[in-house]
């Protein structure tokens, strides 16, 4: 959140998010959440992070996996995410589609991408 100049530590969603965290050894390393959004009508995955010094271990592609898998699990069928435009083609190799809906966050453009699971 620092890294990019990002305010809002905490919202209305933490309380209803499962939250996943990734160790190497015992040091937290990646993060992120994922709810069912009755408004989209599907889970929402979101907040992926790695710390900045454990980046390219492929531990964001992890997370991603990871809370894929659990929301799988519970029955989910589709997934979405509004990816930051500027990481849009990590999620694009991980089997996401944009949904062509640019939009602003915190004054960083994204974008809404979905996967089917």
């Amino acid at each position: 959140m620092k890294e990019q100049g990002f305010k809002y530590e905490f919202d209305e969603t933490d309380h209803l998010a499962k939250h996943m965290l990734l160790f190497e050894d015992d040091i937290p390393v990646a993060t992120c959440r994922f709810f069912f959004s009755v408004e989209r009508d599907c889970y929402v995955i979101g907040r992926i992070a790695v710390s900045k010094e454990f980046r390219g271990k492929q531990y964001g592609k992890k997370m991603l996996q990871g809370a894929e898998k659990t929301v799988s699990d519970l029955g989910g069928k589709r997934i979405e995410l509004s990816a930051q435009c500027r990481v849009a083609e990590f999620y694009k190799k991980q089997g996401y589609m944009e949904l062509n809906d640019i939009h602003m966050d915190e004054d960083c453009p994204h974008t809404w991408m979905r996967k089917e699971v």
